[in-house]
């Protein structure tokens, strides 16, 4: 695996691992958690189906690719202002502790990103409700897709790569890479935004100029 590490010098510690494992286990145990517990009533307000009756793939399909349309949309503008200097300081500077991120560290952050963060999730199925079950799912997936992207490892065959627009490990790996100076490649899933609005200048010069040394990895 270590030829798809994004950048091989940066070692992390057992100990470094179990600090960051206690902390995201408090995030999810003091936010996460009440906020699972007590989403319920607006779960029904906002129309999500709780019935047995289960929905069809292709609305799944096409619920969840709104979701994440959605989501990635006001995430970029959300992160791109945590990345002001206050919101740098106060808040998101948690998160960027790991300039190498790995995939425990995916929902490491201040308490307050995360409930920020929070929304443009829920916005989804809040405007295009649907059945609990793809609301789960859609929770699900998205966990795991921050995971993939803040593993450090950018796998060659890895089926994400024929997503038409996926960011993917290395697109927030170079994020993370450049750090508070970062502003570039603020979107969470796809990279339109970044592009559209010329927040990918940075990474893609970087992308296409910058020699890659096997051993030292992918930002030197």
């Amino acid at each position: 695996m270590d030829k798809y590490k994004l950048q091989p010098k940066i070692k992390r510690s057992l100990r470094d691992m179990f600090k960051c494992y206690i902390d995201v286990i408090k995030i999810f145990l003091l936010v996460v958690g009440p906020l699972q517990v007590f989403s319920y009533p607006t779960i029904k307000w906002i129309g999500i189906r709780t019935d047995l009756a289960l929905p069809k793939g292709w609305e799944m399909f096409w619920q969840l690719l709104v979701y994440s349309l959605i989501e990635d949309y006001f995430n970029y503008w959300i992160h791109r202002l945590l990345h002001s200097k206050w919101g740098y300081e106060k808040i998101h500077h948690v998160h960027h502790q790991y300039t190498a991120p790995i995939g425990l560290a995916a929902p490491y952050a201040h308490w307050a990103e995360i409930l920020i963060l929070g929304f443009p999730a829920f916005l989804g199925p809040a405007l295009v409700p649907g059945h609990i079950i793809t609301y789960w799912l859609w929770f699900i997936l998205r966990q795991i897709e921050a995971i993939e992207t803040h593993s450090g490892y950018d796998i060659a065959r890895s089926f994400t790569k024929y997503i038409p627009f996926y960011g993917g490990a290395e697109y927030h790996d170079y994020h993370h890479c450049v750090g508070a100076q970062s502003q570039s490649n603020f979107a969470s899933i796809f990279t339109y935004c970044d592009y559209i609005y010329g927040t990918d200048k940075g990474y893609r010069y970087h992308h296409s100029h910058v020699h890659v040394h096997p051993k030292k990895g992918k930002w030197i």
